[in-house]
């Protein structure tokens, strides 16, 4: 039988035995799968079987559904295929490829871990995503410094726009140098930090625009107007 591996980094987490046509995969407790990360959408995507091929459908999600690093509405799924959800995968494992997983013995081997070794991974994802959390964060001024080149994301919340009770200052573009007066937030979360376009499309993050949220890696580098900001962990 077909199966999915839910992975966190490198830690298988949960084996998943595709037993019936449709899958439902998001943040929310009635998915079939349920990720609990800020990234991931209340039903960010499903699993369907038709017409003997399974296939990942994305559902509209804020941050996207990738198959091995390219995003995707819907894809099929061949073995050993990696659905890209934020932080987590999906491994889609096809036991009636048999030479395709021959070719895979690392994850072939993968598949098969017993219980008592996906616990132990299981706690160990868990522990380094508390040990990330806790590492405190900064952004480095690259380009359009204001006020300093560096800040410190000291509080649960810290704004970036042209006003002057933001804590972190930015400089407008165009004629009149024009920029919102907040323009996003980072807010630092349990697994850890996001940013939230309070202007919807205007922060860009590694050269992509911001509709409404996006977690941070270490060494991100944000744009908000005519500065350039880059997100590091200490």
């Amino acid at each position: 039988m077909p199966k999915l591996l839910l992975k966190f980094n490198a830690a298988v987490i949960r084996e998943v035995p595709l037993d019936k046509s449709t899958l439902m995969v998001g943040r929310k407790p009635d998915n079939d799968i349920v990720i609990d990360n800020p990234a991931v959408s209340a039903h960010h995507c499903k699993i369907l079987l038709s017409g003997g091929t399974y296939y990942v459908e994305d559902l509209d999600s804020t941050n996207g559904t990738f198959v091995n690093e390219k995003r995707i509405m819907r894809a099929g799924l061949r073995h050993n295929d990696v659905v890209g959800i934020a932080k987590h995968a999906l491994v889609f494992f096809d036991e009636g490829a048999p030479a395709a997983a021959a070719a895979q013995p690392g994850a072939l081997k993968a598949a098969v871990l017993s219980a008592e070794e996906q616990e132990r991974a299981a706690r160990a994802a868990a522990a380094q995503a508390q040990k990330e959390a806790q590492r405190t964060a900064s952004l480095r001024v690259l380009k359009g410094m204001v006020a300093q080149p560096e800040y410190e994301l000291k509080g649960l919340s810290t704004y970036i726009g042209k006003s002057d009770r933001v804590q972190v200052p930015i400089k407008g573009t165009g004629l009149f140098g024009s920029a919102p007066e907040v323009a996003a937030s980072i807010h630092r979360k349990s697994d850890g930090y996001v940013l939230v376009a309070v202007k919807p499309g205007y922060p860009v993050v590694n050269g992509q625009k911001v509709e409404a949220q996006t977690p941070l890696k270490n060494g991100d580098i944000i744009e908000v107007g005519a500065t350039t900001l880059q997100f590091f962990l200490k």
